[in-house]
């Protein structure tokens, strides 16, 4: 695990370095204060950090107290060394926000000890926040897909309009519908109909740009937000994602399965005030309108648009 060791004294510094590295710590050294916030403002900080009370420039509890009110995460445990023995002092620099101290001259047994007891502390705070995000997954993506889930896909479009009114851009909405998807269930099964969801999402994931949204609205039914797009960008988006599922068959236990899609794509031009239902609801007749005309192809609600 990397560990900050910020002392002034070269020579003592030169000493905790070796000791730590001996105990199996990757050290990063700071010569003063200063540099020892750097250091904790970077990327990759040091997930525990050894601070001396003085140092130039910024002393060890001002240190402490500008990480603790940066709320930086993930945690960063931080041990004071300091020659001060008075308790004052002492409730001073836990206050601060260091979680433990030491008193020079250092006992390294119990130095060795109180970085374990630190190590822990930061490895179960480290599952505390890959429970969390695993929870905030669950929470905003559908199971079987990956994808958003009808949630929190609609929350983005509700960002996404209010974002396009307040800055006069448009944004252009896909409502995609797989075909005969029931079909597909009464031939092959629920657990190849499943395959097929999934590997109709990974397909229109991938053809979407990094700053579009993609959720399943409901069963078949998947929700497309394109930020920026007009009319001719969103039907020209809309095409990508059809022929990323009709340009080739799905092969799933080793079956070949066609798989196409109708879409329906309607525009909010920045300029007016739409709404998110209404938005819907015009996508979902423009779906109807490609279901109507054969399935396999776009309808829009400001241009005609077919494709084959």
């Amino acid at each position: 695990m990397k560990i900050l060791a910020a002392e002034d004294n070269l020579i003592f510094q030169s000493m905790l370095r070796n000791m730590l590295t001996k105990w199996g710590y990757d050290v990063v050294s700071a010569g003063d204060g200063t540099q020892a916030w750097e250091i904790l403002q970077s990327e990759d900080a040091p997930r525990l950090a050894i601070l001396d009370w003085m140092m130039p420039g910024l002393d060890g509890p001002e240190v402490c107290r500008r990480l603790r009110a940066s709320g930086r995460e993930p945690y960063v445990y931080v041990l004071l060394l300091t020659a001060r023995t008075d308790s004052l002092d002492l409730v001073e620099g836990i206050e601060a926000g260091a979680d433990d101290y030491l008193t020079k001259p250092l006992n390294t047994m119990e130095l060795r000890a109180r970085l374990r007891a630190g190590r822990r502390i930061v490895e179960l705070q480290e599952q505390l926040l890959m429970a969390r995000e695993a929870l905030r997954q669950q929470a905003t993506h559908d199971g079987l897909t990956g994808l958003l889930n009808r949630s929190a896909i609609m929350e983005i479009l509700h960002k996404e309009l209010a974002r396009a009114h307040r800055e006069g851009h448009p944004l252009s909405l896909l409502l995609v519908d797989l075909d005969r998807f029931k079909q597909i269930n009464d031939e092959h099964g629920h657990q190849v109909g499943d395959a097929v969801l999934r590997e109709a999402s990974a397909r229109m994931k991938s053809a979407i740009r990094r700053y579009d949204s993609i959720g399943r609205y409901g069963g078949e039914e998947f929700l497309v937000v394109l930020p920026g797009c007009d009319a001719v960008g969103g039907a020209a988006q809309g095409e990508r994602l059809r022929l990323a599922l009709a340009s080739r068959p799905f092969s799933i236990g080793g079956q070949a399965i066609t798989v196409t899609c109708s879409i329906g794509c309607t525009l909010c031009s920045g300029a007016t005030l739409s709404d998110a239902d209404s938005l819907i609801r015009e996508a979902d007749q423009a779906l109807y309108a490609a279901k109507d005309q054969g399935r396999n192809r776009i309808e829009s609600t400001c241009a005609e648009i077919v494709t084959r």
